[in-house]
């Protein structure tokens, strides 16, 4: 049961199933749209999510799935279930394109994998789609909606007739109004026309008489007429002939295949039945995308355990008004047990208290309506029999009741009808009357759905319920989070305390008069005053203790982010040594073996000349000359002993070198006895204790000598410029599967050589084979995190954007 009446217009699910009417493709969906009810059964809710949520992995994964030609031929069976009837040439159209749609519906989840869209493939058990009665529309319908030349011999030689007889047509009528403008019959660019069904020409009035023929009209000024003249009217006479002929010839057809129709009309009303099933499936499945809803697990018993949950229509007003607002939807975590079953959330007015009982309510009607719900992909949700509401003023001219009254009514409803499978939601419980007595009422309706044992979400600024619910088994208070410093609503939901209102503070702030504040302070009470000054203690230091702690985590992610890059420079210093040894040795190998091949040749020249002064010295030369050359031995330069760096000289920008090293960096900053120096672009934390600060002149021979080496060293991995160098987003559009997937290895290699943290695939819509390749590489690729489509103004699904771990 749902109470109020118009609980969905209250509540807001009214606007979502206009939001649903919209995105639907045809009336057929429009039409589920519309007997969307409340569904208290565990196993057909459950059936009716996971249609959705497979309809949401087909798009988000984006198959092919036929979208076009959603047509409502209903009424045309209708027609045609009528003996001796025949249905138009627009609606035989209309029933060959959307009965090509239902095929290829049924044959995508054919050919699809056995384990996907099992629900779906469900749907389409014993609906038909005979290939004959398609063949025979297209056969007599083209995909443009217009007859077929060929659909009858006897239609194609009466067109090619009527083609012939209009051409002979145009061209005598050309030539007679050739004459006519010569002499000035007819108005300045005139050209034939059709009046009647017969081809005539317009001629100014004054003038009529001067061309034989019939008049069949005129204009609306009398200033022309339009004749037909005499030499073509056995032309228009043979070309009408034509056109009834064609006419009788095409009724004929459409009697014959109307009558072929109908015998399949109980298979055909299934089989629309079936598209307007994925019609309405396909919008619930747009609607959850918009949403980034996703399906909980349903349990058939009442419960809710929702971890950031949003409100949906405030989730799209904001998505929507992205670039004027900047606010964005709080999520809430929201848990009701059978052990914590009524949460009364108390706090200031604007904190949020309504929006989060409306959350509750419109969330579970979405869910038990059949729509996926904007939650976090761990949330739990029960099902419930009963959903009844309470909320503004129900102020009632016609039944004499006043706002109070009204509330009392709803409170009669609730306490007689609400049970263990009920959930209850009040807004502002008790107020409409004097506090103390609408206080006193409202916890005793608190204690009567408690004892119920019902479940539910009410708002309410009476301490006597805070207190009624803080010594009350089923009943946990709630409070709307608050900035006490800056008496702003911070719009979260902490469940366990009750909230301030904030009332005399907020009065302060605002300007109220000082003795007017004070004075209240004075008829309020101390033990109310102390009350809410606890409250607003408890929530200043709820506070700091989130702002530490979220200090304290940012730090413990920026220790793990430099022990990771420590981490990666050694792992990248580690390969490239073995690397440089490896390439060392296999050069010294090479250079030995023609080491000691000159040196064999040598002591046989030597031992030909048989020891000859000349030809053993020339020898001697040639093998100096030799070594000198191929070993590139150069005499040790002298190097000055320099002094290691002293930390409390360094400072931000001073260029500094590792001791015994070439290379030279920068320092970022100096904590202590280390340094965070970058080389090259990557940065590192290094001792001091190793580092030696370098003059300008040192840093332009060192540079000279890097560049000396350059073209030595091109062989070498490069990871300095392979960094500068590298772009965050690969382009694959026009690429073979096999080149694509080449690229996609590569890359993704190089990316996580160089610590890209995310990369993105450019790979377009298409037939969805170039996104497939570049997602299933993704998903076995162990350095990949996540995968996720780009933005929808950024490309969406033709994109794919990897985090990279």
């Amino acid at each position: 049961m749902i109470l109020p009446q118009n609980f969905e217009q209250k509540i807001g699910f009214t606007q979502l199933r206009e939001m649903l009417d919209g995105l639907c493709l045809s009336a057929l969906g429009r039409q589920f749209v519309a007997k969307m009810s409340f569904q208290t059964k565990h196993d057909q809710l459950e059936k009716l999510l996971l249609q959705t949520d497979e309809f949401r992995q087909l798009l988000n994964g984006g198959a092919e799935f036929p979208s076009s030609h959603y047509h409502d031929v209903n009424p045309h069976l209708v027609r045609a279930s009528l003996p001796g009837s025949y249905l138009e040439v627009a609606a035989f159209y209309a029933v060959k394109m959307s009965l090509r749609t239902i095929r290829e519906a049924l044959l995508f989840f054919t050919r699809a994998e056995e384990d996907l869209y099992p629900t779906l493939r469900l749907l389409g058990i014993g609906v038909q789609v005979d290939r004959n009665l398609l063949a025979n529309l297209d056969k007599m319908v083209d995909d443009e909606g217009l007859v077929r030349d060929d659909a009858s011999p006897l239609l194609r030689q009466i067109r090619q007739e009527l083609i012939a007889r209009q051409g002979q047509l145009r061209k005598q009528i050309a030539g007679i109004l050739r004459h006519a403008k010569s002499e000035g019959w007819v108005p300045e660019g005139s050209e034939p026309t059709i009046r009647g069904g017969r081809l005539v020409l317009p001629v100014i009035a004054e003038h009529k008489r001067r061309v034989k023929g019939l008049i069949h009209d005129e204009s609306a000024t009398g200033q022309t007429v339009y004749i037909e003249p005499e030499a073509v009217f056995e032309l228009n006479n043979d070309i009408k002939d034509l056109d009834n002929a064609y006419h009788r010839e095409l009724v004929r057809i459409l009697i014959q295949l109307t009558a072929q129709l109908r015998p399949h009309i109980p298979d055909l009303r299934k089989a629309y039945q079936y598209l307007g099933l994925l019609d309405f499936i396909r919008a619930k499945a747009q609607l959850a995308r918009q949403l980034e809803a996703t399906l909980p697990v349903l349990h058939p018993r009442p419960m809710l355990r929702w971890q950031q949950v949003r409100h949906p229509l405030l989730y799209l007003t904001f998505l929507g008004h992205a670039k004027d607002d900047p606010r964005e939807v709080v999520p809430l975590d929201i848990e009701l047990t059978p052990e914590q079953r009524i949460l009364l959330i108390s706090g200031p007015n604007a904190g949020g208290k309504s929006v989060s009982m409306k959350t509750v309510g419109l969330v579970q009607y979405m869910l038990q309506c059949g729509l996926l719900i904007p939650a976090g992909e761990t949330s739990e949700a029960g099902m419930f029999d009963d959903i009844f509401l309470d909320i503004g003023d129900e102020q009632s001219l016609e039944n004499d009741l006043s706002t109070y009254s009204s509330h009392l009514f709803s409170m009669k409803q609730f306490v007689t009808l609400a049970n263990k499978r009920s959930l209850v939601l009040i807004d502002e419980f008790g107020t409409g009357t004097e506090p103390s007595l609408g206080g006193a009422i409202a916890e005793a309706v608190l204690e009567q759905l408690n004892r119920a044992r019902s479940f539910g979400v009410i708002t309410t600024h009476y301490t006597n319920l805070k207190n009624y619910a803080e010594r009350t088994p089923g009943i946990v208070n709630g409070a709307m989070r608050y900035d006490p410093d800056q008496l702003q609503p911070l719009y979260r939901l902490e469940i366990g305390k009750p909230g301030s209102s904030f009332a005399i503070e907020i009065a302060r702030k605002i300007g109220l008069p000082k003795q007017i504040v004070e004075r209240a302070t004075q008829l309020v009470g101390k033990d109310k005053i102390r009350y809410d000054r606890l409250l607003e203690g408890l929530e200043k230091e709820k506070t700091e203790l989130e702002q530490r702690t979220a200090e304290a985590a940012k730090a413990e992610r920026r220790l793990k982010k430099a022990a990771q890059e420590y981490q990666d420079l050694k792992k990248y210093l580690d390969d490239t040594t073995l690397e440089v040894l490896r390439d060392a040795k296999a050069k010294a190998k090479l250079i030995l073996k023609d080491t000691n091949q000159q040196i064999e040749a040598t002591i046989q020249e030597i031992r030909l000349a048989q020891a000859e002064k000349e030809r053993t010295k020339d020898a001697r030369q040639k093998l100096d000359t030799f070594v000198r050359e191929k070993l590139q031995i150069e005499p040790p330069k002298p190097r000055a002993t320099r002094e290691m760096a002293d930390p409390n000289t360094l400072k931000n920008g001073d260029k500094v070198a590792l001791l015994g090293q070439e290379g030279h960096g920068e320092i970022m900053s100096v904590k202590g006895k280390t340094a965070e120096v970058s080389f090259g672009g990557m940065k590192t934390i290094v001792k001091v204790s190793q580092l030696e600060k370098l003059t300008r002149s040192e840093i332009r021979e060192r540079e000279k000598q890097a560049a000396r080496k350059a073209p030595a060293q091109h062989a070498t991995l490069d990871i300095t410029g392979r960094m500068a160098g590298f772009n965050t987003t690969l382009d694959l559009r026009g690429e073979r599967a096999e080149d694509a997937l080449n690229r996609i290895m590569a890359y993704v290699d190089d990316a996580v050589m160089l610590g890209v943290p995310e990369i993105k695939i450019l790979h377009g819509r298409g037939n969805g084979v170039l996104r497939q390749i570049a997602r299933d590489y993704l998903h076995r690729t162990r350095a990949v995190a996540s995968i996720a489509d780009e933005h929808a103004d950024r490309g969406g699904d033709g994109v794919t954007i990897a985090v990279l771990k």
